[in-house]
C-alpha cells in the first residue's frame, strides 16, 4: 500500500467523467488498498478515485461504524428526504459549504470480487454517497453553494451564536 496525492479543485482530472471498472484483478485491490490508507491519513469521511488521479467509478465511504466501505462502479439507486448542512471535500481543503441532501440514500455496488451488494445510510453517511459520486461524474460539492466558508469564518460564526 501506499499514499496517494488528492488533487485539489482546478486540477482537470477532477472535471473529468470516470470509466466503470471491468478487471477485478490486483491492479484494482491495489488501488482500494492505496485509496482506504490515503483516505485514513487525510481524516477524510470518503475518497473517489479522481480525486487522486484515477479515472475509474471507485470510491471509499465510512459507515456509521466508522468502517471503510469499498464501492465500485457505484449508483445511488434510491433517496428520500433532505438534510441541509455544511460539507467539505479532500480537494477543497480548509473550504466549506452548505449543501442540501437526501437524507437516506441506498446505492448499489461491487466489491473488489465484482460482487454486487446494496447499502443504505443516512445523514453522514447518505451525504458521503451523493458526494462521492459527484466526483465520479466530474462534480464537486461547491456546484451547490452559494458560499465558501474558512474554518475561520466558521468559527467565528459560531462564537456568534455561543
Amino acid at each position: 500500500m501506499s499514499l496517494r496525492t488528492i488533487l485539489t479543485q482546478g486540477d482537470p482530472a477532477l472535471a473529468k467523467t470516470c470509466h466503470p471498472v471491468e478487471k477485478f484483478d490486483e491492479k484494482l485491490h491495489d488501488l482500494l488498498d492505496d485509496m482506504k490508507e490515503t483516505l485514513a491519513q487525510a481524516n477524510g469521511v470518503g475518497l473517489a478515485a479522481p480525486q487522486i488521479g484515477i479515472l475509474r467509478r471507485v470510491v471509499i465511504v465510512m459507515d456509521d461504524q466508522e468502517n471503510m466501505v469499498e464501492l465500485v462502479n457505484p449508483q445511488i439507486i434510491a433517496s428520500d428526504g433532505e438534510q441541509t448542512g455544511l460539507e467539505g471535500c479532500l480537494s477543497v481543503p480548509g473550504k466549506y459549504g452548505v449543501v442540501t441532501r437526501p437524507a437516506t440514500a441506498t446505492v448499489r455496488a461491487q466489491d473488489r470480487n465484482g460482487d454486487f451488494f446494496e447499502m443504505s445510510g443516512e445523514g453522514i453517511v447518505a451525504r458521503c454517497f451523493c458526494h462521492e459520486l459527484e466526483h465520479l461524474d466530474g462534480h464537486l460539492f461547491v456546484e451547490h453553494t452559494d458560499r465558501l466558508y474558512t474554518v475561520d469564518e466558521l468559527d467565528a460564526m459560531e462564537d456568534e451564536d455561543a
